[in-house]
């Protein structure tokens, strides 16, 4: 995720204890599965998930292991894996997503797309940069969805997405494109994208796209009257020039399917102390918060599936 650090919205959480909703949604999340996937992606031996890079790749075949293990069906040009290329000061890679689907119960439905990208920044000056919360974080809760729904089918059909490529590194985007191509817009109703949802000391959580489609909003206002963490509306629409909040519109891969005129809602927190650093690491996540946003994400794409066209 490329947002501008928010240092006010950061130094005044710093301390604060987190507060807890008085009305909590139902609990739909193995939470210590979600911490063991999160510390596995993260760990030194993926070597900080650069894109097109030997830690990269090491991270993809992980994930194909995790998709064939939940029993999704292949949605790649060559099993799960979806290939494409790019080219890095001058050097060709090659980018893989890891792509999967589940049948919907509704013969006439659309898409939902569930995407997280799972590549980092990689090695820089001898320090790997682990990104547990950019985006381990947000990869770990895709793999949730893709548990949960894999047992309780929903009403349409649904893709589920590691993207490569969102990081940079002459790949920016690259991964979530070719997805979109590959799917065509008409097929789809929405995409949740979800890029850094496990550390918040506000206890918040921002859901992004309801400017560009309004029709989204009553669904999710239902669902954070029920929410254990703050879910908070806005990140989505063009600056004011006197300042106010960052456009996130096209910071993280969602922007992708917004440019073909795909709905996306966006879930993710605020930039913390540890974003873009070799420090954004396992141990800093609260279990607490990434449990409860998660549960809140899976209860925000269950209120989609059963109220979308």
């Amino acid at each position: 995720m490329k947002k501008r650090l928010a240092l006010l919205a950061l130094v005044a959480g710093l301390g604060a204890p987190i507060q807890v909703a008085s009305q909590t949604a139902p609990r739909q999340v193995d939470r210590a599965q979600l911490m063991r996937d999160v510390t596995i992606l993260a760990s030194p031996g993926f070597e900080g998930r650069l894109a097109g890079r030997p830690g990269g790749v090491k991270a993809r075949q992980w994930l194909v292991g995790q998709f064939a293990q939940i029993g999704l069906t292949p949605l790649g040009t060559n099993g799960f894996v979806q290939i494409f290329t790019f080219a890095d000061e001058g050097v060709q890679y090659l980018g893989g997503n890891v792509v999967g689907r589940i049948a919907g119960t509704s013969p006439r439905a659309r898409l939902i797309v569930v995407t997280a990208h799972y590549d980092h920044l990689g090695v820089r000056d001898g320090r790997i940069y682990r990104g547990a919360d950019d985006n381990a974080s947000g990869v770990a809760a895709v793999l949730a969805a893709a548990r949960h729904f894999r047992d309780n089918p929903p009403r349409h059909p649904m893709v589920f997405a590691a993207l490569d490529g969102e990081e940079g590194g002459g790949s920016r985007e690259n991964g979530a494109k070719t997805l979109v191509e590959t799917l065509s817009p008409a097929t789809m109703a929405l995409n949740v994208n979800l890029d850094m949802v496990s550390r918040s000391d506000a206890n918040e959580i921002y859901a992004a796209g309801l400017y560009h489609t309004p029709s989204l909003k009553p669904i999710l206002e239902d669902v954070r009257a029920r929410a254990a963490v703050k879910l908070l509306f806005g990140h989505d629409r063009p600056e004011s020039p006197g300042g106010g909040q960052d456009d996130w519109t096209l910071q993280s891969d969602h922007g992708e399917f917004h440019k073909a005129g795909v709905p996306f809602v966006y879930f993710g927190v605020e930039d913390h102390a540890d974003y873009h650093k070799p420090t954004d690491t396992p141990d800093k996540i609260n279990p607490r918060f990434f449990g409860d946003a998660v549960d809140m994400i899976m209860d925000a794409i269950l209120a989609l599936d059963s109220r979308l066209e």
